[in-house]
């Protein structure tokens, strides 16, 4: 099932989960529309007659987004195209993946709950065909 935002439910429960102050990486797994459709937008918006494509549009996001997630302590770790997909069912491709550290989950809602990010949002929502955002933390290997 094609996925963007976060469902109500889903949001409830990562505001009511437990919130620490252990580091998280968000995974982002990403499909890009071949067209961000800008014309959902309200006609007065400024962005209403953008024509770009949906990785150009989430490039828009990423470059608003950096100094937001630098802002609560964060960082981009790694982000890549995708080449090959080994294990998945065959009709789940994606194009990019991103990962994303904060400081705590405190973090990230500070950052996703704020004006400034609900002001340039709707260019992640209107680039995607499809996304998964995986909160993981870290553990110890061996």
């Amino acid at each position: 099932m094609k996925t963007i935002s976060p469902s109500q439910k889903g949001f409830a429960e990562l505001i009511s989960g437990k919130v620490d102050d252990e580091p998280i990486v968000m995974v982002n797994l990403l499909k890009f529309k071949d067209q961000a459709d800008y014309t959902k937008l309200a006609s007065s918006h400024p962005d209403h007659a953008l024509t770009i494509t949906g990785k150009e549009a989430y490039a828009i996001y990423g470059e608003a987004v950096t100094p937001m997630v630098e802002e609560v302590g964060g960082q981009i770790l790694w982000q890549g195209n995708t080449r090959f997909t080994f294990i998945a069912p065959d009709e789940e491709t994606w194009d990019e993946v991103v990962l994303v550290q904060y400081p705590s989950r405190a973090a990230f809602l500070k950052m996703v709950t704020s004006g400034a990010y609900q002001k340039i949002v709707h260019h992640r929502d209107l680039s995607l065909d499809d996304s998964r955002l995986i909160e993981t933390q870290p553990t110890n290997i061996g």
